[in-house]
C-alpha cells in the first residue's frame, strides 16, 4: 500500500494509451487503485516491476471474488507496464513471478483468469505462451477507442500443484 500513489501514476500513464487498459485515463481514480491493491493483498496478490531508480514500473494483480463457490479461482488479473518499458520482458517476468507464486504458494488456487480484447492478438500470443487457453469469447462486450464494439477474450492458467 506504501506504493499506492506510484501505482496510480502508472496506471494513469498506460491508460492514456488507447487500448491500453480496459479503462481510460479519466477513469483511473485513487479510489479504484486503492480497492484493486486492496483486494489484491488481502485475497489475491499483487506484484510490483521497478527500474534501477526504484520507479515503479510494472504492476500485476489478481484476486478473489467474493462468493466461496470462486474461492479457487482468481480474477480481476490487471497487468500494466510503464509505455517506456514495453517490449523489454518486464511484463513476462511480472507475469512468470506471478504465476510461480500462484502455483508454490498458493496450491487452494486452481485458475487464474484474465479476459484480454479480441483485437489485442500480441497480448492473447503472449498469455497462449504463459499456458493461458483460450476459453471463449463474449461478443460485442467491448467499445474501443474506434468506435465499433468487439469480442472479449476469456482465458485461463490451470495451477498444477492445486490441491483442494
Amino acid at each position: 500500500m506504501n506504493d499506492e500513489k506510484r501505482v496510480f501514476d502508472l496506471y494513469r500513464k498506460v491508460a492514456a494509451i488507447p487500448g491500453g487498459l480496459a479503462r481510460v485515463e479519466s477513469e483511473i481514480t485513487p479510489s479504484y487503485v486503492h480497492l484493486n491493491l486492496t483486494n489484491a493483498l488481502s485475497s489475491g496478490i499483487c506484484l510490483l516491476a521497478t527500474n534501477e531508480q526504484g520507479e515503479v514500473v510494472g504492476e500485476i494483480h489478481a484476486y478473489r471474488l467474493v462468493p466461496k463457490v470462486f474461492r479457487h479461482v482468481l480474477s480481476e488479473l490487471t497487468i500494466a507496464i510503464d509505455p517506456d518499458f514495453q517490449g523489454q520482458g518486464v511484463g513476462k517476468r511480472l507475469f512468470t513471478a506471478f504465476l510461480e507464486h500462484v502455483s508454490h504458494s498458493l496450491p487452494q488456487v486452481y485458475r487464474v483468469e484474465l479476459i484480454v480484447r479480441e483485437s489485442n492478438e500480441k497480448a492473447i500470443q503472449f498469455y497462449r505462451k504463459l499456458g493461458f487457453e483460450v476459453e471463449g469469447k463474449l461478443k460485442g462486450r467491448i467499445f474501443n477507442h474506434h468506435n465499433t464494439l468487439e469480442a472479449d477474450v476469456m482465458m485461463a492458467w490451470f495451477n498444477p500443484y492445486y490441491t483442494n
